[in-house]
């Protein structure tokens, strides 16, 4: 069974599109539900009237999740603790604003769970400010459907639609008849420049476009701007379409196959260590009940009787694990997954060897740096200062109000993927005092290379810093052969 035929299985809420169903169907991969909608377990193979079942009707019994492997490491590896980006701007306010920002709102955090939902192919973060405090929150982009500008690339308008039941609108305090409160009701809300429309909800036998507009629940911010960051996965922010690749749709078909490959390893394996028990009585039904498992008692056959083990040849399971491991291969090669496995390191490898070892996961990440870098967290700071310009009391960060931030050279710099070892500072250090003093290179080069090499966020900073502080050297050390 291939990926097609899995998702043919899939039901369809209502009024999804095309597009919303594909993304919901790669959110189950992502989530490890794909195969919940085949109702037989994988060792079940005849049905309650003998008939075999095919296995492509049975769930498997082992789930790799290579899948969601690979997306966890990229994301790892892109917004982990020791990745996360520090902000520079022209303005030193800013900076210090956007950081706050960062902390208040736990934005790494977000940004992780972001990056892992717009795997399938993208994801929306919504802006709001309440009091002036910024919250945000991601949106499914299944049941969204976005209008850009087709000059300046603006975001103009993002409607959401989707199906609820009556039940869940009583609770959030909708009038609903109780002989409904089982019914499935629209519910829909678009987000443009100057508003948020909440229409009422209205029963799926009424067309979605004939709902009212609910003046008590729309808002009406006349922020002038869209309150919402949209994100395309894998660097496709320049595309037209509001979906980016998914990171890993390419290899579910390899990943379905291992899957049941290694199923039936297991079940082989099991059936292995209780054969099934054939006996051969001359013509004779055999006397008692019949025998299953293993040689666990002794029989007694007449002369021309016989009995033997139905059992599997040990070499089996090796090739099965041998063809498995290729499927892994496979799957990680197609995926940029990373194929190294920690059992093989002797000893503590520095931070050039590690990305040499991990080097395909480290062009997925660096892929993954211009779609939720410079496509999704440069656009999210752009967006808080202009709140911080329109709203009249600013924006409340971490309990100070903050106003008229300017984003005017508004960057990130990233971090080194892995930290470098002592002996590699030491001689990288000796490298460059040796071509500073050749002649060939800066010392204002020299700095922001071992700046870079050390994580510093500002290598300028560090070269102001230096200047400052030579002089300041200089004029304490003269004072003391004084």
């Amino acid at each position: 069974m291939d990926w097609l035929s899995l998702r043919s299985r899939y039901a369809v809420p209502s009024g999804v599109s095309a597009r919303g169903a594909r993304l919901l169907a790669l959110r189950k991969v992502l989530d490890g539900t794909q195969y919940d909608v085949l109702t037989n377990p994988f060792a079940k193979e005849r049905s309650g009237a003998g008939e075999y079942i095919p296995l492509s009707n049975r769930r498997p019994s082992v789930r790799t999740n290579l899948c969601r492997t690979v997306v966890d490491e990229s994301v790892s590896l892109l917004f982990g603790d020791t990745h996360w980006p520090a902000v520079l701007a022209d303005d030193t306010d800013t900076v210090a604003a956007l950081g706050a920002f960062v902390r208040s709102c736990r934005l790494g955090a977000l940004m992780m769970e972001a990056a892992v939902r717009g795997s399938v192919g993208s994801v929306a973060i919504l802006f709001e400010v309440a009091c002036g405090v910024p919250k945000l929150s991601l949106l499914d982009t299944a049941y969204l459907t976005p209008h850009w500008d087709p000059l300046s690339g603006a975001l103009l308008e993002v409607s959401e639609r989707y199906a609820v039941q009556g039940r869940v609108l009583a609770a959030e305090g909708y009038v609903i008849p109780d002989e409904l409160t089982a019914a499935q009701f629209w519910w829909q809300r678009t987000w443009t420049s100057e508003e948020c429309r909440v229409m009422t909800p209205v029963p799926l036998s009424v067309a979605a476009d004939e709902a009212a507009v609910d003046e008590e629940r729309s808002v009406r911010h006349g922020l002038g701007f869209v309150p919402i960051v949209w994100i395309r996965n894998l660097g496709a922010e320049h595309s037209s379409e509001p979906d980016g690749d998914c990171t890993f749709e390419r290899a579910i078909d390899t990943v379905i196959e291992a899957d049941y490959l290694l199923s039936q390893a297991g079940r082989g394996l099991k059936y292995g260590s209780d054969p099934t028990l054939v006996l051969k009585t001359g013509g004779r039904a055999p006397e008692g009940p019949a025998r299953q498992g293993g040689a666990a008692s002794a029989l007694t056959l007449p002369p021309e009787g016989d009995a033997k083990l139905l059992e599997i040849n040990g070499n089996a399971a090796g090739a099965v694990l041998a063809h498995y491991k290729e499927l892994r291969e496979l799957v990680l090669e197609q995926l940029h997954g990373n194929r190294a496995h920690a059992d093989r390191l002797a000893a503590a490898q520095s931070g050039r060897a590690m990305e040499m070892m991990c080097q395909p996961l480290i062009w997925l990440a660096d892929r993954l740096r211009h779609a939720y870098g410079e496509g999704g967290l440069i656009p999210l700071f752009r967006m808080a200062c202009r709140f911080s310009c329109v709203l009249k009391d600013g924006l409340l960060i971490d309990g100070v109000r903050v106003r008229n931030l300017v984003p005017t050279g508004l960057s990130l710099h990233w971090p080194p993927w892995f930290a470098v070892t002592n002996g590699e500072l030491l001689s990288l250090a000796q490298g460059l005092v040796t071509a500073v003093s050749g002649g060939v290179l800066s010392r204002e080069t020299a700095v922001r290379i071992y700046a870079n090499a050390t994580g510093n966020p500002d290598p300028a900073a560090e070269w102001q810093q230096l200047v400052a502080w030579v002089p300041e050297k200089s004029a304490s050390m003269a004072h003391e052969e004084a």
